[in-house]
């Protein structure tokens, strides 16, 4: 068996997976440190990341509103996590949610901050299935180097994982990021025909120069958008 080495929690197998792929949203994003700050002026920094959350929180509302139930999350630092917690909150007013943890490896968080290692214990705990997509407790992500057990495949192999077990991607991806882990899975998952609902900073930047830094007037433009699902493409 399995643990978890930030919760405790046991951690299954990927292949052990249950959930119907049609209605199953997975997550790829940045990391807090790809949001600059709306016009590049530090003094919007605030403002501008939590417009990126919240419109990542509206994009799942929008999700549970056309029919997705479970949510898959890969427990990384940004993106995935700030989802994942949204997602704990969705769970307590409706207990139909579900949300799906998988890590690339045991070892994942170590490098993680401290209020992300919190956030991620607080995920694991709320999740209702926590998967690995390498069960190795030894290895590690990087280049084989002697006497170390590395693989440089780790985050490739969990994010097609997640793809493979979805119908539809929901993304916080900026244009040009062409080298990043996001770029790579929303490429994949084009390919494999899902349903692509991403935003980048440049919506985000929209949205602040109509409502200002006026973090209310932001949640109220939000509620009333579109729901991107119903959109044809």
């Amino acid at each position: 068996m399995l643990f978890s080495l930030d919760s405790g929690i046991e951690v299954m197998p990927a292949e052990t997976i249950e959930t119907d792929a049609g209605r199953t949203v997975c997550f790829t994003g940045h990391r807090e440190s790809s949001v600059i700050p709306y016009m590049k002026d530090p003094v919007y920094s605030r403002i501008t990341l939590r417009t990126v959350q919240l419109m990542l929180f509206r994009y799942i509302d929008m999700a549970v509103e056309y029919g997705y139930k479970s949510f898959i999350s890969g427990l990384a630092v940004g993106t995935d996590l700030w989802a994942a917690k949204y997602i704990l909150n969705k769970k307590r007013a409706d207990s139909s949610i579900r949300l799906i943890g998988v890590m690339p490896y045991l070892r994942h968080a170590e490098r993680f901050s401290s209020s992300y290692r919190e956030m991620l214990e607080d995920v694991e705990k709320g999740a209702d299935m926590l998967l690995t997509t390498n069960t190795d407790p030894t290895v590690v992500y990087g280049k084989s180097r002697t006497g170390e057990n590395t693989s440089p495949d780790l985050y490739r192999v969990r994010n097609y994982f997640m793809v493979d077990h979805a119908s539809a991607v929901i993304s916080y991806f900026n244009e040009g990021s062409f080298k990043s882990g996001t770029y790579q899975t929303l490429n994949y998952a084009v390919r494999q025909g899902l349903k692509i609902r991403r935003f980048g900073l440049e919506d985000a930047y929209s949205v602040i120069d109509e409502c200002g830094a006026d973090i209310e007037s932001i949640r109220r433009k939000l509620v009333f958008m579109e729901n991107v699902f119903d959109l044809p493409y």
